[in-house]
Parts: structure tokens; sequence; C-alpha cells
């Protein structure tokens, strides 16, 4: 059974204001357009289709023949079109009150990298040792996560390498591995995986690096060695000697330029601090998995509940995506899907009980970076250039328009009636954005551009929870959830 709900439906925009083209007739540049359009047959179709000169000369004249279309072109000339765009009776209506609202942290600041999915994953972990522990403020190191993520990632990529080997360098699994062999992106369950593997340490026994805050250069670097690596692989298996000694070296490489880029990731540390209220505690010298065993219940505590209205997807499925584990011996990232109001409601309960929420969602769409707000219907582009954007969520997500891009965590929801009316936000940009590095989302946007939440399975409806024991039914590597 497919989700068909009215909200669902939500147009991306809402027509506003007046149009810099009028609606109803067409244009002389639409006819002769049309009239060039079936010329011709299907045994002619290109020569049909080419656009003649003179239908850009027409469209131009019937743009300048409208007083609205040249000031929108004025103006957007001079002055950036997301902030023209800009809808100001939304933007003065949010505020960023809260009803129910989790303490807030300092803010955390990824910079360029793209370690948004560990930042927010480690920002849900110490909602809990920050209670725990009485402090005023805690951090864990990001980078810690990041150097194992990495890690896990090279030697991926080079198992994957070698199953792939009697497949095409231009097969398309194969292409987009090469494009991108390394990237900083990652998933809850990638985070899980790392945490139980690995554990957790706090900031100051392996802060940010450099590259941990841009991670380009190190990047390209460790690209181009598992580039190479592939065809020495290949090279490998064709000459019928063992593909291993290849990925083995490889990895000595990849530890010893992570390690370069990173620093190297500490085995024990001392853990001591100072309470809230100036009481000092020395627990003693710990190891990372020792660490993690004190703030990081069972992963299996949560799941990934996801929204996806297109029809082909069925409600109360675990879905998981092909070659999305990027770690051998990890499972496949699986989510469960179901409706809008089970994702809200979930994640409701847990912001209530003091739990930050971990989210996906398609961060840029109808956004402000600098005012820190979300809404669905924050800016007015139709209104800028006369023509109807509008699709739905669903379509959004056929057409590649939308997807989840970005992950942080709700921290706070304004209720109405027991109904949702917005949500707080805790990024990971820095405190300049936003109030102080918190935003706020209206829940018309949840409604349209959140993809995925991590919520106790304890606040899931049972036939949700019944579908996490089933057997995944898995979507393509590049499915729009991937």
């Amino acid at each position: 059974m497919s989700e068909n709900t009215d909200r669902a439906k939500t147009p991306t925009t809402k027509p506003k204001g007046a149009a810099a083209q009028p609606t109803g007739q067409p244009s002389q540049a639409d006819e002769l357009l049309a009239t060039t359009a079936v010329e011709g047959s299907l045994a002619a179709l290109d020569e049909a289709r080419v656009l003649d000169p003179s239908w850009a000369d027409t469209a131009a004249q019937d743009f300048l023949g409208h007083s609205t279309a040249r000031v929108m072109g004025n103006a957007v000339a001079t002055t950036d079109v997301e902030k023209l765009s800009l809808d100001r009776t939304v933007v003065t209506s949010i505020d960023s009150s809260m009803s129910d609202l989790i303490k807030d942290a300092a803010i955390t600041d990824q910079k360029r990298s793209g370690r948004c999915w560990a930042f927010a994953g480690l920002n849900v972990l110490r909602a809990a040792a920050i209670k725990q522990l009485e402090v005023p403020d805690f951090e864990f190191s990001q980078n810690f996560i990041f150097f194992y993520s990495k890690l896990e990632k090279a030697n991926w990529f080079l198992a994957q390498m070698i199953a792939d080997a009697d497949r095409r360098l231009d097969d398309r699994e194969v292409a987009e591995l090469l494009a991108s062999p390394i990237g900083d992106g990652g998933w809850w369950p990638e985070f899980t995986f790392l945490v139980s593997k690995y554990g957790l340490v706090p900031k100051y026994a392996m802060p940010d690096t450099d590259s941990a805050a841009n991670s380009a250069a190190m990047n390209k670097h460790l690209s181009e060695l598992l580039r190479r690596a592939t065809l020495r692989l290949r090279r490998a298996i064709e000459m019928g000697d063992d593909p291993d000694a290849v990925r083995l070296e490889t990895m000595d490489a990849a530890f010893r330029m992570l390690a370069t880029h990173l620093g190297v990731p500490p085995t024990e540390f001392v853990w001591q601090y100072r309470n809230k209220d100036g009481d000092f505690t020395r627990v003693g010298t710990l190891t990372p998995r020792e660490f993690a065993e004190k703030y990081m219940p069972d992963p299996d505590v949560w799941a990934v509940v996801a929204h996806d209205p297109r029809p082909e997807i069925s409600l109360h499925t675990l879905y998981g995506i092909d070659r999305s584990n990027r770690a051998v011996g990890a499972r496949t990232a699986n989510h469960v899907t179901a409706e809008l109001e089970v994702l809200k409601d979930a994640a409701i309960a847990a912001v209530k009980a003091g739990q930050p929420v971990w989210f996906a969602c398609d961060v840029k769409a109808q956004f402000d970076k600098d005012l820190g707000v979300w809404d669905a219907h924050l800016h007015d582009y139709e209104g800028v250039y006369g023509v109807d954007l509008a699709m739905d969520k669903a379509e959004r997500l056929t057409t590649r328009s939308s997807a989840p891009t970005h992950a942080m965590c709700l921290t706070g929801v304004d209720l109405v009636d027991g109904e949702p009316r917005r949500w707080r936000v805790e990024n990971s940009w820095g405190d300049t954005v936003g109030e102080k590095g918190y935003w706020t989302m209206n829940d018309s946007w949840f409604d349209e551009y959140v993809y995925q939440v991590v919520v106790p399975v304890t606040d899931l409806p049972e036939d949700v929870r019944a579908a996490l024991d089933t057997e995944p039914t898995i979507l393509p590597s590049w499915d729009p959830l991937a």
C-alpha cells in the first residue's frame, strides 16, 4: 500500500503576487514554437524540434513587452534571487519560541566538510552525557569518528572493487564509486556501527585538524590512491595473483595518509571532569570502547523511519539501500516506511523525553541561512519568474529535484492543541547563522522536505515495529534516498 495523503501532495511553493507573464493566452513565442514543433514527422524528430532563432527573438520581445517581467529582470540583475524571493509575510510570521524544548548545548561546527551525520549523531549522544555527568556542556570528538569512517570506507571500496572486477569501469555502479571513492557523507546506521566498533573519545583527546574541518584536499589525494589501486587490483586478478596483497598495501597507505591529515586516534585517554556544581571527578584511564559503553545505548534502541510517498514504495515496510553499508561487515543501511504523522508523533515523544532526534532532510530547499529558518513557502519563486514550479514530494523525489542532503537534530517542538506548529533544530554550521546556530523549522517544511527520523523503537506503532523484524526489500544504489 502506498501513501497518498493530501499533506504529501502540498506543492513546493504557493503562487503569490503578480506574475511576470500573463496566463491563459499563449504568447507569440509560444505559437511560433508550437508551429515549429509540429512540422516534420517522427522520422525527422531532431529536425522538427530544433530551436529556430526567430523563436528566441520573439520570446525576447514578449519578455520586454511586460513591465513586471522587466522589473523582475532588473531586480535579479543586482540582487540575489534567494533574497529577492523571500516572502516577508512568511518571514515575519516565524518566531523561535517552543512549548517543549531540550536545553541548548554549545553549537558545533562541521565547517567545510560533509560530516553532518556524525555531528548530529554525537549531538544525540551528548544530550544524555550532559544529563548523566551533570556538566554545563560537553562535546565528543567528531574527528575520531571521521578517521574511522574514512578508514572503513577505504577498505570497503577496495573490497567492492575486487567484487566488481568482472564489470567494466564504465559500469553504472563502478563508475559512480570511482567518481567519489571516499566522500564525507554517511547515515545513522554507519554512525552506530562505528561507535559500536571503535568507541568514542572526548573532543580534547582528538580535536579537529585543518583537514577535518576542510576535507577537500585530503579526499582528493585519498581518491587518487584508491583509483590507482582499482587498476592494480584488476591487473592482479587478470594475472591470477591474490588481490588482497594490493588491498592490504593500499590500506597501509590509506592509514598513513589519514594519520597525516587527521592525526592518530588515541587508544586510551584520561577522563576527568568537573560538574556544574564544581565537584571534581577523576574516572581514570579509559579506552574509547570503555568510554562508549558509558554513553552509547544499544543501537537497536532506535529505528530509522522514513516518509517516502512515491507510489511504488509500500508503507510499514523495511527497505535497504544496496551498497550503503560502506564498511565490510556492516549491515545495509535500512529504514522502515511510515506515514508522516508517525514520524512526527515519535519525534514529539522523544523531544518531550529530553532525547534529541537525528533527522535527514533536503536542507537547502526553501531556506534562508542567515535567518536560520525553513518554511515550505518561504521563497515565492513563481512570483519572481511568472512560471509554475510546483511538484509534490513524491514527484520531487522521482525527478531528483529533492533528496536527503543533510542531517541535524530536532531539539524542540511548539505544540498547539497537541499538533506541531514548528520545530527547533540544532544544526552543525556554527553559531554565526540562525539563532546562535539553532534554527526554526515550520511544520509545513517538515511535511515536504524531511525524509528520515531516528527515534526510539518504543515510540512507534506496532505495525511499524513489526516491519523492523522482516527481511528488507533492497533498493538500488542510485535510489533517491541513497
